[in-house]
């Protein structure tokens, strides 16, 4: 399996970060990386980790102003592709096919392939413009996954929101890196007296 990554300027780069990690467990993946300069912005002032560090990650990596990288086109073949975090200027991009860069130019061409596009928007609260670009990349076919935290699995860290949530992202992919509990239901939940 390939997969396009593109982590934007938006806050929670750890979470593209975390999915590039349990993307180097699987063997049979192989993960092709774009930052934004806002990206890289970010991995500094929100984490421990350097830019040079989070692209060691990956299988290869692009300079997002590369608009000629093999990625750019739909003849070659990828099975989806990852924003995450997605900032609303990049959701602006993707919905109004405006591929000025290498992360939007790659999700346009997922999407005119028919290619999962899988959209992590990290904002909130949302006012009626970002819904409505939500709604329009809906329609367009891209999967919109917020990172909305899960508690039926009681994490005991932010790790373990972050692990939840980006496991959950590799499942519409059909990949398992073994990090979700997942849910069973209420017979196997103990609840407090």
């Amino acid at each position: 399996m390939r997969l396009i990554v593109g982590i934007t300027g938006a806050s929670g780069v750890i979470y593209g970060i975390r999915l590039l990690e349990m993307l180097r467990t699987l063997p049979d993946v192989e993960s092709h990386l774009v930052l934004s300069s806002g990206a890289k912005l970010n991995i500094a002032l929100e984490t421990g980790w350097q830019p040079k560090a989070v692209e060691a990650l990956a299988d290869v990596v692009y300079s997002d102003n590369d608009l000629a990288a093999s990625i750019s086109s739909g003849s070659f073949r990828i099975d989806g592709m990852i924003i995450m975090p997605c900032s609303m200027k990049t959701l602006s991009g993707v919905v109004n096919s405006y591929a000025d860069n290498l992360i939007v130019r790659a999700a346009d061409v997922t999407l005119k392939e028919q290619r999962r596009l899988v959209l992590v928007p990290r904002e909130s609260p949302l006012h009626v413009g970002h819904t409505r670009l939500l709604h329009e990349a809906a329609t367009m076919g891209a999967v919109i996954c917020p990172p909305s935290p899960a508690f039926y699995n009681n994490p005991q860290s932010v790790d373990d929101i972050i692990n939840h949530t980006a496991g959950r992202i590799l499942d519409l992919f059909g990949l398992d890196c073994g990090t979700i509990t997942r849910w069973q239901g209420p017979a196997t939940r103990k609840l407090k007296a």
